[in-house]
């Protein structure tokens, strides 16, 4: 059964208190309760042992063990909770290496309230958000090891698929945004992924932003 915004159920952690109880009353009056709060990973590893959530929120620098590896630690684990990290833009560079720890989603600290609303919902459905982090340390500081460019160039409606694709946004989305059938758009992601050599689509956007195709 899909969470809903009454039924989500949230773990957080940040090692600042006053960053917490901010947030808490955030979620609270976007009616998504706040399950249990962590001042660091290992705080968040060990009350996750004792006690469910729908959707972990976790900033990522943390003192002692951190948001990316309380991540890390947690997959390792066989705990597949959706995990939404809290970040700012000089944290962007670590973008690859938190997608590829587990990681369903990034959320700027100073998001609307509205955003970490719609944020959590998404992630706790199954959803995968990469934006609103800035792309350009990503470009600047991380290569993948084939940094060639890609098989092909894109057209503009795979282009904006992709855009879609970086925002999280599922076929079905896609196809609603862009009035196509989803099985169009379907195979459109399968094009995309043939022309950047992946199968995975978060890869995918990830090498996209990498050679500057978006």
């Amino acid at each position: 059964m899909t969470a809903t915004t009454s039924t989500i159920r949230v773990a957080l952690a940040d090692d600042q208190a006053l960053v917490r109880a901010g947030l808490r009353a955030l979620l609270q009056a976007q009616h998504i309760d706040v399950a249990f709060e962590a001042d660091d990973g290992e705080g968040l590893l060990r009350k996750l042992a004792a006690q469910s959530v729908d959707v972990v929120l976790s900033d990522i620098r943390m003192p002692g063990m951190d948001g990316i590896a309380a991540l890390q630690a947690l997959r390792e684990r066989g705990d597949a909770t959706p995990v939404l990290l809290l970040t700012t833009f000089d944290d962007s560079d670590l973008l690859l290496r938190a997608t590829e720890a587990g990681a369903q989603g990034f959320l700027l600290k100073d998001a609307a309230p509205e955003d970490l609303r719609d944020a959590i919902e998404r992630v706790a459905a199954g959803d995968t958000l990469l934006q609103p982090v800035s792309t350009d340390p990503v470009r600047s500081r991380y290569r993948f090891h084939d940094d060639s460019a890609p098989v092909d160039t894109f057209s503009e409606r795979e282009i904006a698929i992709l855009r879609l694709l970086a925002g999280g946004y599922s076929n079905k989305e896609i196809a609603r945004t862009l009035f196509l059938a989803e099985g169009t758009v379907k195979n459109y992601v399968s094009v995309i992924l043939d022309k950047l050599g992946t199968r995975d689509r978060t890869r995918a956007v990830l090498k996209a932003i990498t050679l500057r195709v978006i």
